[in-house]
């Protein structure tokens, strides 16, 4: 649930706000509506409350043509649920409380381990507890998986997470809290990522918002350009890129191309409000890709799956990617 503000309230503050907007979000299940929208042929595994914003989530889920199966409806818990200020520059401020995010359990996971069979990536972040992120991180690596980790929010990674990861996939501050180097510049950059390789990661992209992402691994350390647009709402659009990434990823496209891919999904939701309505279509991306513009909007009626760039519902494909 967002508003609108001038600027976002200091502490004991009351700030009176313009437009109000409730939309369904949550870090894994943006990424999940993401990298849907991307292309890709996604698997959620998640724990939601038996309530209206659950049902509202899942009602969202499968308009994206989301393979709900292995959605886990709580009874005991309510679905988590996000309060979020947004200021003119679309910076925001963010207070989160997990409900039944916070009760998915490695046992979970364990129970559904048959939706890991035939996917391609894993995309994880750390609005679920740690230790079921740990057994999902060892579920998909055992299962030949490539594991994209978002983490965030920010917090201390353990060694042996670290050494499951195909790609961390962190912001500025969140890479600053996890190396305590502040990435100013190019060469700061360039440090912090070297030191979350030094810790075994395998590949690392730093999201540095308008300024694009640092691509750091095996084949070298590359700058992708950002985007110039008009940025309403940052909501969701390190969710946006990790979900990109992780179809892009899925596809077969090299690490620095699909952050390229990551980068303009990202670019374009900024440019919208929310967190999952602001994810773009396949053919938004690639239209940014090709011509470094957002797309104008279709104004003509579309049905009600594809409204506000959701892609139609499409049949499951062997490379079904799974978000935690």
């Amino acid at each position: 649930m967002a508003v609108k503000l001038d600027r976002l309230p200091k502490p004991g503050e009351t700030i009176f706000g313009g437009e109000f907007a409730s939309a369904s979000g949550g870090k894994g299940a943006n990424q999940a509506v993401s990298a849907a929208r991307a292309g890709g042929a996604v698997t959620f595994i998640a724990r939601i409350g038996r309530d209206l914003f659950g049902d509202q989530a899942v009602a969202g889920f499968v308009a994206d043509g989301i393979n709900v199966n292995y959605l886990i409806r709580d009874q005991s818990h309510p679905s988590g649920v996000a309060l979020i200020f947004i200021g003119r520059a679309g910076e925001n401020s963010i207070a989160v409380s997990p409900g039944s995010n916070g009760k998915l359990a490695p046992a979970d996971l364990k129970k559904n381990r048959k939706a890991f069979d035939d996917a391609g990536v894993l995309v994880l972040q750390l609005e679920i507890p740690m230790k079921t992120v740990e057994a999902a991180a060892a579920l998909a690596v055992g299962a030949g998986l490539r594991v994209v980790l978002n983490p965030a929010p920010a917090q201390w990674l353990p060694a042996s997470l670290l050494r499951r990861v195909s790609v961390l996939t962190p912001n500025e501050s969140e890479t600053e809290l996890l190396t305590g180097v502040k990435p100013t510049d190019v060469a700061a950059v360039g440090r912090a990522a070297a030191e979350l390789l030094s810790r075994g990661v395998q590949n690392v992209v730093i999201t540095l918002g308008a300024r694009g992402a640092y691509v750091a691994g095996k084949d070298g350390n590359h700058v992708i350009p950002g985007y110039k647009v008009n940025a309403i709402d940052t909501t969701g659009a390190g969710d946006v890129f990790s979900g990109g990434l992780a179809e892009a990823l899925a596809e077969g496209k090299p690490l620095v191309e699909a952050a390229r891919f990551a980068n303009a999904a990202a670019a374009i939701s900024v440019t919208r409000m929310g967190a999952q309505t602001s994810a773009p279509a396949r053919q938004e991306i690639e239209h940014m890709l090709a011509t470094g513009e957002v797309e104008r909007p279709v104004l003509s009626p579309v049905p009600a799956a594809q409204r506000n760039g959701h892609p139609a519902p499409f049949p499951w494909k062997r490379t079904a990617r799974i978000e935690v």
